[in-house]
């Protein structure tokens, strides 16, 4: 199954990439307090959350005027270098500092998002009908879901039955009532989305379908609305997600996430469960319902 990504349906206004790095860097600096860094507190006389500009900017090695800058901003001209100090002093991980180069660099390392529908491969298609009793799909910008195997339809629901533009995990994790009882850690799946979401804002700032994203969320969702403001990022990775399933209940299923050879913007991610336990015998059940699993017990 593949779904072929409509256009936007009307015009959106870019992300301000510069507004999006003065606020990434200020949320990273507020999480930071003195201790954590080696610095000394000095309690009720702090004026601010965190650490201040002027120990970000020792730490980093630069000027409180360069660091200021940077803050507000104004990255177009900072060298690798001085990402790295920042980082390095405000304890980035690896997908918080990609994020952090690809909104100070601009267009210098701004990927271009195509004007094409994203596309999988016949044979990755063909892959995931092959892979009999492994929930598994395709993931790609946006959130938006590209192709998935007839057992992610009977755990997660028939995709096939929406419109194209509802194929996206964002809208249904948020939107979508049915979705919110099936995660039994809601949250942190709504975590995962906006952070993945936040990381291909950093990459593709000019994405109009991205920002028409966002703005429908925001309108329709108070907790997307707060958990954007976060400005947290998070690859795809891998974990156990614990699952209420309308027809056999309990599941607790492990992820994995594998980004696609070529094609870097596309994850293949995959559900099994552990050998011999009731989640494994809930999977063997819901293989034999197919997609008729959603029909038998409907969603909320």
């Amino acid at each position: 199954m593949e779904d072929q990504s409509p256009p936007p349906a009307s015009p959106a206004v870019p992300l301000d990439r510069r507004a999006e790095l003065s606020e990434f860097l200020r949320t990273r600096r507020a999480r930071l307090r003195p201790s954590d860094v080696g610095l000394p507190d000095f309690g009720r006389h702090r004026r601010v959350p965190g650490l201040r500009r002027e120990e970000l900017a020792q730490l980093a090695g630069v000027s409180v005027a360069y660091y200021t800058r940077l803050e507000q901003g104004n990255g177009r001209n900072v060298s690798a270098e001085v990402l790295d100090s920042i980082a390095r002093a405000l304890r980035l991980s690896d997908a918080e500092h990609a994020h952090l180069t690809h909104l100070a660099k601009g267009k210098q390392h701004k990927k271009k998002v195509s004007g094409r529908p994203q596309q999988v491969r016949a044979p990755l298609a063909q892959l995931l009908d092959a892979m009999e009793g492994v929930p598994a799909y395709i993931v790609g910008r946006r959130s938006e879901i590209l192709a998935w195997n007839r057992m992610a339809a009977a755990v997660f629901g028939d995709w096939a039955e929406l419109p194209a533009a509802e194929r996206n995990w964002a809208r249904l994790t948020f939107l979508r009532p049915d979705y919110r009882d099936l995660f039994v850690e809601w949250e942190q799946k709504a975590i995962d989305i906006v952070c993945q979401l936040r990381m291909d804002a950093g990459c593709y700032p000019d994405d109009t379908r991205l920002s028409a994203l966002v703005g429908e969320l925001s309108v329709k969702s108070e907790e997307f609305r707060r958990l954007w403001a976060t400005h947290d990022v998070k690859e795809k990775s891998y974990g156990v997600k614990r699952m209420h399933h309308p027809l056999v209940g309990g599941l607790s299923l492990h992820y994995e996430s594998f980004r696609m050879a070529g094609d870097q913007d596309q994850a293949l991610v995959t559900y099994h469960a552990e050998p011999g336990s009731a989640s494994a015998e809930a999977l063997r059940l819901l293989a034999s319902w197919g997609t008729d699993a959603n029909r038998v017990a409907p969603r909320a």
